[in-house]
């Protein structure tokens, strides 16, 4: 990344700098922060809410289950497919457009008579999903000083256990107080709220790299970013296919109430935010080990909860762990790509929302399936045995003593 710190330097992306204070800068940062905030919710929103959707319309988990297959499957599409197409466009203005789609999506959600009109709104979201992180992720080092990027992209990817932190526990104390078309109203209400803060705080990015189909392509002769897209597909595909019914396996097997649930799923998240950080700190330094512990982890959280996770206590604790291994897995894989390919990081992070998301639909669908034909601790035990094999898929990488970056 080269920027000059100098008071009349452009930062890499061609955005000026010069003229722009500290703080405007770094309010950017968390306006971008929110926006991302905002679509990990509204994926993840309902997990929480899973039983009592599917309790309204008359349908079973599994089914239900759709409302997190639908936007990942989207995602996975629209993430190469919407950068390239709007290459040329103003990438604040796409953040907007982004927003309101969003609103709208929540605010279908909410109303709608028919799951089929759910699961289109969750069509929107998948759409959202795949444009905003494709753009978003890549945007600290042309909102901030080449020295403070590293510390603004933590900010943003800070998200992701925000939203569990809050937004999945928030939508399930709502659900439960107001009913679960509550809680997409009040997602659709911030959503509104992010989009005027982007528009007030956030300035013009013209585009300046423009992203196409074959730099994408081009990406697959790395060795280490066909690595990198292993070890996301495994530990996203173990992740998801459990946590998606996690509600499912808490009230049928450690029979927790509704109200300690929320609990439950608040603890999991501030382990949550810890992990993100943790695993921020020590992924550029020791890339393998970082992301090789956090699949560990899984895998032992997963694989015992069906043995302990008939306790309150164990199920508790396993929670915790959990949460910290998942908190570090976006930034870790992240970097991996980024690591990848440095010098075009809007198709890194193309790359990166794709996968990601093609597989919490995928994990969501497998989940969904086992679920439905067996029980929520099969999924468990079937979750940790994939997450362990991306700890093999480490250990062979490592084994190799590839160097970073590697374009092999």
């Amino acid at each position: 990344m080269a920027a000059s710190t100098t008071a009349t330097a452009h930062d890499p992306g061609g955005t000026d700098l010069s003229h722009r204070s500290p703080v405007s800068g770094w309010l950017a940062v968390v306006a971008v922060m929110l926006g991302i905030f905002s679509i990990v919710t509204t994926e993840i929103l309902p997990i929480g809410l899973l039983t009592k959707v599917g309790a309204s319309f008359t349908i079973s988990d599994g089914m239900a289950g759709l409302m997190m297959t639908m936007p990942g499957f989207l995602a996975a599409i629209a993430a190469p497919v919407v950068t390239v197409a709007t290459a040329r466009i103003d990438r604040r203005l796409m953040l907007c457009a982004f927003m309101v789609l969003l609103a709208a999506a929540n605010f279908l959600a909410a109303a709608a008579p028919d799951y089929w009109l759910v699961l289109v709104s969750r069509i929107i979201v998948g759409i959202v999903i795949g444009g905003f992180w494709s753009i978003g992720a890549s945007l600290a080092e042309r909102l901030v000083p080449a020295e403070s990027v590293g510390r603004a992209t933590a900010v943003i990817f800070s998200a992701v256990p925000l939203g569990s932190v809050l937004g999945v526990p928030a939508g399930t104390l709502i659900g439960d107080l107001a009913g679960w078309r509550t809680a997409f109203i009040a997602m659709g209400g911030l959503t509104v709220g992010v989009l005027i803060l982007l528009l007030i705080v956030t300035p013009p990015l013209p585009p300046h790299q423009t992203t196409r189909l074959g730099v994408l392509r081009g990406m697959f002769n790395s060795v280490a970013t066909r690595c990198a897209l292993v070890l996301t597909v495994l530990v996203v595909l173990a992740h998801f296919g459990t946590y998606t019914y996690v509600t499912s396996f808490l009230e049928q097997v450690t029979d927790v109430s509704s109200g300690l649930i929320t609990v439950f799923l608040l603890t999991y998240g501030a382990a949550g935010v810890l992990g993100n950080f943790l695993g921020g700190s020590l992924v550029a330094r020791h890339p393998r080990a970082t992301f090789g512990t956090a699949a560990g982890m899984i895998a032992g959280a997963t694989s015992l909860l069906p043995v302990l996770g008939h306790w309150k206590v164990g199920a508790i604790v396993l929670l915790i762990v959990w949460g910290m291994a998942y908190g570090a897995v976006p930034v870790c894989s992240q970097t991996w790509f980024a690591k990848a390919s440095p010098d075009t990081p809007e198709a890194a992070s193309v790359m990166f929302t794709a996968s990601f998301q093609a597989t919490i639909s995928l994990g969501a669908l497998t989940g969904g399936v086992v679920v439905d034909a067996g029980s929520p601790s099969t999924v468990m035990t079937l979750g940790g045995m994939t997450a362990a094999l991306a700890v093999i898929a480490v250990w062979a990488h490592y084994a190799r003593r590839l160097t970073w970056p590697d374009n092999a």
